[in-house]
């Protein structure tokens, strides 16, 4: 039996027009581009990249409903080269006919570069009009050639109001929703329930479904919304694009000094997940980069954090990284080795393989010592650790890497 009540209620509620579809005003405000090409039915070629929840999905509904191409979706999690020969089969019968189609790809990042560029040929002819839904940075996943006949939009997280009004519309109807239910739930209930989903959609519904369930006497309380939360909803993808903006703004924080951001970054990890393992890594790099000689007990602390999370792991380990992160955080500051290291690279580029001065070659061989190696060494302990002698290659003589 197909009863749309049996779907779950984060897809009932799916808008089916612009009305009823909140958040992203930047790409759908009523002027907007995008609009006026969905309203007209001319949409291009689109990547929409977003988070989760923020409506990449709900878009494509929307144009699927106020187009007259055919519409045709896609999961590539669960489709691949042969799927897309038959949409492209469809497409060139199609067109044929003078109908043309409107290819979503949903979580188009999970296609490889050999799926994705079987599809560029079509997109390029016009045979298909690609809509690619992605979570994840467009210029890493997706190949630039089908990036680039492509329009990027990007989808921000909704706020708490936004979520807000979604939260009461569900709660109000009937048709769709669970207004048939009479369910209680004043203002701060609701505020909870956004600010806990993280700006998505998917999630406020989903939990808002299981606490309805639940329900005594047809109200839902703070205690019940996050009992529905079974497990953190921290938006974070250890592979994706987040993961490395977080352990960005934990080494940033560090080296600017301040403990509270640097314990809140490095929170926003832990509980997400995070290997803490890979944490103190980071840690021990940063003891060196940022800190250096300015105090040489750092790279000590940030080696025996790592030590200490190996032996014990999580859950105890946490604060053994947050005694780390804070010790960095508080550390006078020093980039100069790192600095040093790159000027010396940037030599080691600019003049190749320049040779050992002849004085300080290994001379193991009678040969190598009658071909001047090793001559006119001066032993530094001879010497009080005092002598003068040119240890850089010649066309760097008397280079000055540290300050």
């Amino acid at each position: 039996m197909n009863n749309d009540n049996q779907k779950p209620l984060a897809d009932r509620m799916r808008p089916e027009n612009f009305k009823d579809f909140f958040g992203q005003e930047k790409i759908i405000g009523v002027n907007s581009l995008l609009k006026k090409a969905i309203e007209s039915d001319q949409v291009p070629s689109l990547i929409l990249w977003g988070p989760p929840g923020s409506g990449k999905t709900t878009l494509a509904h929307i144009i699927a409903q106020k187009t007259k191409s055919d519409f045709i979706k896609l999961s590539a999690v669960s489709s691949g080269i042969k799927d897309l020969k038959e949409v492209i089969k469809r497409a060139e019968e199609g067109r044929r006919l003078g109908t043309s189609t409107i290819l979503f790809v949903d979580e188009i990042h999970r296609w490889n570069k050999k799926q994705q560029d079987a599809l560029l040929p079509y997109v390029e002819n016009g045979t298909i009009t690609l809509i690619g839904a992605t979570t994840e940075n467009p210029s890493f996943e997706i190949i630039s050639a089908l990036l680039s006949r492509a329009r990027t939009f990007v989808l921000e997280s909704l706020n708490t109001e936004q979520l807000g009004k979604i939260i009461n519309k569900t709660l109000r109807d009937s048709k769709q929703g669970l207004g048939l239910l009479k369910l209680k739930m004043n203002k701060k209930t609701i505020e909870l329930l956004a600010n806990m989903s993280n700006g998505d959609a998917r999630t406020a519904l989903n939990v808002l479904e299981y606490a309805s369930k639940l329900a005594a006497d047809k109200k839902i309380t703070k205690e019940l919304i996050k009992e529905a939360f079974q497990k953190s909803y921290l938006m974070y993808d250890k592979n994706g694009e987040e993961h490395y903006n977080i352990i960005s703004a934990l080494h940033k924080s560090m080296r600017g000094s301040d403990p509270n951001a640097s314990l809140y970054w490095l929170a926003r990890m832990l509980e997400a997940g995070e290997e803490p393992l890979y944490i103190a890594r980071r840690i021990v790099r940063f003891a060196s980069e940022d800190i250096g000689l300015a105090n040489s007990r750092a790279l000590e602390q940030a080696v025996s954090a790592y030590q200490a999370c190996h032996f014990i792991g999580l859950p105890e380990c946490n604060v053994i990284l947050a005694q780390a992160v804070v010790y960095m955080a508080k550390c006078k500051k020093s980039n100069e080795l790192y600095s040093a290291y790159n000027k010396v690279k940037s030599d080691i580029e600019k003049y190749g393989n320049l040779p050992v001065p002849m004085h300080i070659r290994n001379a193991p061989t009678k040969l190598m010592k009658k071909l001047g190696y090793g001559q006119n060494y001066k032993y530094s302990p001879d010497h009080n650790y005092q002598e003068k002698q040119q240890y850089l290659p010649d066309k760097l003589k008397n280079k000055k890497y540290f300050k």
